[in-house]
């Protein structure tokens, strides 16, 4: 199964596409070939419960799941398997909460955070552990491959998952249409809904992808 685990719709402050015009041009890219089971909604430092997209991804035949991209005093972090326990403990909006916080929280609380983008310059999580932060013994997995990395972030954030072992998944950071499904994350078994998704994160049963690996055989 593969799902494009990092997007951002309209409901980000930076972003130019709806979640519909994302499934159309899923639609596109199958027609093309390519395997495209669904993708996550990552919105910046928010996460609204009240929006359902079940009917459009029934209709369309794609798992549409919701997650988070959260700011942290140690980089932006990829929240899934969110839930309204979670949104009460921790203010979604605060761009400088303590990283550690938002690890345990998840890790607590059935939910996981991921560091996104982690070569990124002044935002990735390599940067701050290259300045000597310490903690962090319960992350496994970074987002090894983003779509929307410029040159040499991708080549610094593999140092790092070489460097500590980490496991990587893959994601589009998609704010564009036409971005979408760039990179993806393979699993060996089919994720139900934002649960599921936790569960096999934690389980390890993926790998990061690019679109060009995604062809039907």
């Amino acid at each position: 199964m593969l799902l494009d685990l990092h997007t951002h719709s309209i409901a980000s402050d930076d972003s130019r596409a709806t979640v519909e015009q994302y499934v159309r041009w899923v639609g596109v890219l199958r027609k093309k070939g390519h395997c495209i089971d669904g993708f996550v909604l990552t919105e910046h430092r928010q996460f609204n419960h009240d929006v359902d997209y079940s009917t459009l991804s029934e209709a369309n035949e794609i798992l549409i799941l919701k997650g988070s991209e959260l700011d942290t005093d140690c980089g932006h972090f990829l929240v899934y398997g969110v839930t309204k326990e979670i949104t009460e403990q921790i203010d979604f909006s605060n761009v400088n909460m303590h990283a550690e916080d938002l690890v345990e929280i998840c890790d607590h609380m059935g939910a996981i955070a991921i560091p996104a983008h982690p070569g990124r310059s002044g935002i990735g999580f390599a940067e701050y552990l290259a300045g000597g932060r310490k903690g962090f013994d319960t992350i496994e997995t970074v987002e090894g491959l983003n779509g929307s990395n410029r040159p040499g972030e991708g080549e610094k954030a593999q140092d790092l998952i070489k460097s500590k072992g980490y496991k990587s998944i893959g994601g589009s950071d998609a704010h564009i249409v036409s971005a979408i499904g760039t990179c993806m994350t393979r699993f060996t078994e089919d994720v139900k809904d934002e649960s599921d998704l936790v569960n096999k994160l934690r389980e390890g049963l993926f790998r990061p992808v690019r679109l060009e690996e995604s062809k039907e055989q």
